[in-house]
């Protein structure tokens, strides 16, 4: 196989395994501080108990007015931050003052993909993890979970 800068993460648990993977990957997932959560309308229930569990960890929530309201419904309290396009202060300004850990970011639809083009910039930029699908938003949950709850341990493909 041709080396194209893959890496792996063993763990007995997925959480472990993947911030075993991020690690290698030169992410570091923050352990406390904000996330910014703006997902496209198929991926929000999928979000809930994740945003539940990174309240229970200490974390904030800042989201779009969509994802805002849709986790506020379901008893996750988050603040309100304005997309790109909906003027300043927004969400790339919040990024570029050093007021958000990590972004969780899916989209749908040009003016959508558009806005997520420059909040990845920016986020890249300012070396903040960002992830843009549910399941890599998820597993970065449990990832940040895991870091916080036990120390990581080597294992040796070679010890299979």
């Amino acid at each position: 196989m041709r080396s194209t800068g893959e890496v792996m993460g063993w763990d007995d648990d997925f959480g472990t395994a993947f911030l075993k993977s991020q690690i290698g990957a030169g992410v570091t997932l923050p352990t406390s501080g904000t996330v910014f959560i703006s997902l496209r309308e198929a991926d929000k229930e999928g979000i809930v108990e994740a945003a539940k569990s990174l309240i229970e960890m200490g974390f904030d929530i800042i989201a779009t007015a969509g994802t805002s309201s849709f986790l506020a419904e379901r008893g996750v309290e988050t603040k309100l931050v304005k997309k790109v396009l909906e003027g300043k202060p927004n969400i790339e300004d919040a990024i570029l003052n050093g007021e958000v850990e990590l972004v969780l970011n899916t989209t749908e639809g040009a003016q959508s993909r558009k806005d997520s083009k420059s909040i990845r910039r920016t986020a890249l930029i300012q070396k903040i993890p960002y992830f843009t699908t549910l399941s890599a938003s998820l597993a970065a949950v449990k990832a940040i979970r895991a870091v916080r709850e036990k120390a990581l341990t080597v294992r040796s493909l070679q010890n299979a």
